[in-house]
């Protein structure tokens, strides 16, 4: 069970209305509805009448609405005796970032960003691209670092939500080497000897690139699937280690690939152009532009960070 849960009900109990409560909210309906589900699901008992409308409480939500008063009112307690125990912290920007990303691509842009307004007191949560976007929606996190890809876009209302495009990441083939300068396997296999092939798990974003590679490949691949995991950085070192070949974001290895330690399959040759089996995304940042959590030394934090990235990009710096 968790804490915003409790505050979505007391706001459907006094409200009386769905829509309301997830404007109040800051997140979807669509999202807020599902929330009050889930608390439902924990309770074991309906604690909404959808049977009438305005929305009205059922007799165990009647029941629950004092007891969640109750249970608000002494977690607000705990906190604001714990707080007068501790410093008061800094400001904080939440970030929500894909796994890849927050291994690479991030701690180098934040770098930059540093460089220009100071340290800046950052908590991240790494998770795949659709919760990291989901986490934004329901008012998890201020800015979330993500890919986009026109075949499998990230839809968010213009109206609401502002983007910026702060880069470019590949996704290319990769092999570890037989000997120096000559990969181990070689694409694009044939029926009779396909190529072992490491892949992403079906829910995993690079993996729904990966499909459309393929898919889009100029000439049929003959892929043996031999193992098998949602994480680029998993898929890496069964690559180095040797076990067949994978499709990695070039920010993933371009430390290996320097070193000799894996081989890009799709390198040009004599007849054959590079990038027959990448493809490009794009790198993008979201806030909501209408965002009312945290404090007022946050919110004004993630809008120095939002100029400050607007103004890099504006001088040709993604």
């Amino acid at each position: 069970m968790e804490l915003k849960w409790l505050e979505d009900f007391v706001s459907l109990a006094e409200t009386h209305s769905f829509s309301r409560s997830a404007e109040l909210r800051h997140v979807t309906q669509p999202a807020f509805s599902r929330r009050i589900q889930a608390l439902e699901a924990w309770l074991g008992t309906e604690l909404i009448d959808r049977s009438v409308y305005p929305t009205r409480l059922t007799a165990a939500g009647q029941v629950f609405y004092e007891q969640a008063l109750a249970m608000l009112s002494q977690f607000h307690e705990a906190r604001t005796l714990l707080r007068g125990h501790t410093a008061t912290p800094e400001a904080t920007i939440e970030f929500a970032v894909p796994h890849t990303l927050s291994l690479t691509y991030f701690p180098r842009w934040l770098q930059r960003i540093e460089a220009k307004l100071g340290r800046i007191n950052t908590r991240l949560r790494a998770l795949n691209v659709h919760d990291a976007v989901l986490s934004l929606v329901e008012g998890g996190c201020d800015l979330v670092m993500g890919y986009h890809h026109p075949s499998h876009p990230v839809t968010l209302d213009p109206a609401r939500y502002d983007t910026l495009t702060l880069g470019i990441e590949s996704i290319s083939p990769y092999s570890a080497p037989q000997r120096v300068g000559r990969p181990r396997y070689t694409l694009p296999g044939t029926p009779d000897a396909p190529t072992p092939y490491l892949s992403y798990t079906p829910n995993a974003y690079l993996g729904r690139m990966t499909e459309v590679i393929v898919g889009n490949a100029p000439t049929r691949l003959y892929l043996d699937r031999v193992y098998e995991t949602d994480m680029a950085e998993g898929l890496k070192a069964m690559t180095l280690a040797g076990h067949g070949i994978a499709f990695l974001p070039h920010s993933a290895v371009e430390d290996a690939v320097a070193a000799g330690d894996l081989i890009r399959l799709d390198r040009a040759t004599r007849g054959t152009p590079a990038g027959q089996f990448t493809l490009d995304m794009e790198i993008r940042l979201y806030r909501d532009k209408f965002a009312a959590q945290g404090d007022d030394a946050r919110r004004a934090l993630v809008g120095r960070v939002w100029d400050a990235v607007s103004e890099e990009l504006a001088q040709g710096g993604a």
